[in-house]
């Protein structure tokens, strides 16, 4: 099934107005905290965002790549505490992996947006502006934003064919598989 899941997976980035039942929300925030993370640790954070309004801000975070969030209906902020944990940033990733994920699998698109070292203009920070529109706490780092919603487009699965098995190699770097592709 989670194969299956990855197989499907596409980023999409135009969403119906349709919004997320809470139910499912809720079933996204408890994928996010079940995430593993090194140690137990469990340094994130999330905001979840359903006001249109503010969504709209944070399409401005960055020139390139976060314009789409306008569109969506939910969003899910990913913080974490790097005092907590310095592997911060790999568990962030795996949570917001879980989000996405989860996300397919209830018929909702989601779309991933790098907060996290991208500048939102010349002066400042991507993860200052989504810090300053969701009052996040500056001992907190912002490492990523997930835009979810209902796809409003239909995206077909990549096939096989375009996975790069050429970058795969077995025991050592540069060994290829006896029959690999």
């Amino acid at each position: 099934m989670t194969l299956s899941l990855i197989q499907k997976r596409r980023s999409i980035r135009k969403f119906l107005k349709t919004p997320v039942e809470p139910e499912k929300i809720a079933v996204l925030i408890e994928a996010a905290l079940r995430a593993p993370s090194s140690r137990g640790l469990k340094p994130w954070e999330f905001v979840v965002i359903d006001k249109a309004g503010i969504l709209e801000k944070l399409a401005n975070s960055k020139p390139y790549g976060s314009a789409f969030l306008k569109n969506a209906v939910l969003g899910i902020v990913i913080c974490a505490d790097p005092k907590r944990c310095d592997v911060w940033i790999e568990d962030s990733s795996i949570a917001a992996t879980y989000i996405q994920l989860t996300a397919q699998s209830l018929g909702l698109g989601s779309c991933w947006v790098q907060i996290r070292e991208r500048m939102c203009d010349s002066t400042r920070t991507a993860e200052e502006s989504v810090r300053d529109v969701l009052e996040i706490p500056e001992h907190l780092r912002v490492d990523s934003l997930i835009a979810i919603g209902y796809p409003a487009e239909d995206l077909p699965a990549h096939s096989q064919d375009e996975l790069q098995y050429e970058k795969v190699y077995y025991n050592r770097y540069g060994e290829k598989a006896k029959n690999a592709k």
